[in-house]
């Protein structure tokens, strides 16, 4: 259900979501002050392609992906570097200081505001007008800006949507219809309610996580998170105050295991050991646990997440944004769209639990495939698949959601949950923090 856990486990050896918040000071010359470029119709050039912790488990399917595109635009060389996760955004501030940015490189979402912000990356909109139609809406618009009109500055490269996973059998001793899952976070909160009474404190409900369900949570509960202008904070409302008594009360009657409001990283341990009723919403979750906890893995259903008022879902993408002052912009342009094409996302998909960004891709028989519908990985491929043709702008964490914002967020929740300080002043401590790192961004 929770969207940070979709970062943990978008796919095996992905790594994503890892990324650490990084100062932009500085971040000018170069890129940042000279105007897109126009394409010449000839692809060719010398080009880097940069992406994030791929090496050694994907490296064939990377490189034939380059050796295609080399053999069709013989004119074109391109050279790829992988680099770790950690340090990432550093790494990136450091190259933009130094105009090393590489011509196409695999962003996620905190990287690609930090370069976006700073006009650092190319409008890849106004490079191909017709281009839009080749994505899922939800993931094509995910990489708009605010105050840039209709300019997408990345091409949605492979996404992970949310769906819900649930132990059964567990539903189920707690007097609860495993065929008929929660829809909203009100009656998610409900459930978790009566499988903490009817537990005896053998099993939990949920983690706590508040970094991985916000803003997610009350974005679903029709909280506004921004403003019209997209410029300041305001989710302090009182339903955000609801949420954060809500979540105290579940957490004092152990709906929720003590150590989760810290930390979620043992979730597999404890969903893997039955000790747990929700786990975390991501098809890449149910394919670990078939293979670490095979009799959980026969009590785990799966279902369409939870969208509440929304009534659709967010995704977490991961991009390939075009470095906007490159000299080979039709080579750049060319190899970001042929890496996002239909088929070589569908082959990447089938290597690894992510999912096709591009719409034809999308459509392939592989994903909508329930097969006998008694298997929780092969339903959960369909599910998801289902989930993200209703993926949609509005659901996704917004790019001023940070890292430093979402942690400057969770310590306030995290202290009115353990009681330390009360709903209504966490929220209100929660908006200030947030709306204070949104001003200083700007303000660089």
């Amino acid at each position: 259900m929770t969207r940070s856990n979709l970062t943990r486990i978008a796919g095996a050896g992905l790594v994503a979501g890892v990324l650490l918040g990084a100062s932009a000071c500085g971040l000018s010359g170069g890129a940042a002050d000279s105007e897109q470029g126009e394409r010449t119709g000839r692809v060719a050039g010398k080009i880097t392609f940069r992406t994030l912790q791929l090496k050694p488990v994907y490296t064939s399917y990377v490189q034939g992906v380059i050796d295609a595109f080399e053999a069709k635009y013989p004119e074109a060389e391109v050279t790829w570097e992988d680099v770790p996760g950690d340090g990432y955004n550093e790494k990136l501030v450091a190259d933009a200081q130094a105009g090393t940015l590489p011509d196409v490189v695999n962003l996620s979402t905190d990287s690609f505001q930090l370069l976006g912000d700073r006009g650092m990356l190319a409008d890849v909109a106004a490079l191909d007008t017709g281009q839009a139609k080749e994505y899922v809406p939800g993931a094509w618009e995910q990489f708009k800006l605010p105050g840039k009109g209709d300019g997408v500055f990345a091409y949605p490269w492979y996404v992970t949507p949310e769906i819900l996973t649930y132990n059964r059998e567990l539903f189920r001793k707690a007097g609860l219809d495993p065929d008929a899952p929660p829809t909203s976070v009100e009656q998610f909160f409900d459930y978790a309610d009566r499988i903490a009474a009817a537990s005896g404190g053998q099993y939990a409900a949920f983690m706590a996580d508040p970094k991985g369900r916000l803003p997610g949570d009350w974005q679903k509960m029709g909280i506004p998170i921004l403003n019209g202008a997209q410029d300041r904070f305001t989710f302090d409302t009182d339903k955000a105050v609801e949420w954060v008594e809500r979540m105290k009360d579940l957490y004092a009657k152990g709906a929720m295991p003590k150590e989760s409001l810290l930390t979620s990283d043992d979730v597999n341990q404890l969903y893997g050991g039955g000790k747990l009723v929700f786990g975390p919403g991501s098809p890449g979750f149910v394919k670990d646990i078939k293979r670490n906890a095979p009799q959980v893995y026969a009590d785990t259903q799966v279902a369409g997440a939870v969208t509440g008022k929304l009534g659709h879902i967010g995704i977490y993408a991961q991009s390939l944004g075009i470095r906007k002052d490159t000299e080979h912009l039709d080579a750049a342009t060319v190899f970001a769209q042929w890496v996002t094409n239909g088929p070589n996302q569908v082959e990447f998909s089938k290597k690894a639990t992510i999912y096709p960004s591009n719409a034809q891709g999308l459509a392939d028989p592989y994903f909508s495939d329930r097969g006998d519908g008694k298997d929780a990985e092969t339903v959960a491929r369909a599910v998801g698949s289902e989930q993200l043709k209703t993926a949609a702008l509005d659901a996704n964490t917004p790019v001023q959601w940070t890292n430093q914002v979402g942690d400057a967020v969770v310590r306030e929740m995290q202290r009115a949950i353990t009681g330390e300080q009360d709903a209504r002043t966490a929220v209100r401590k929660a908006q200030e923090a947030a709306n204070k790192l949104l001003a200083d961004a700007a303000a660089k």
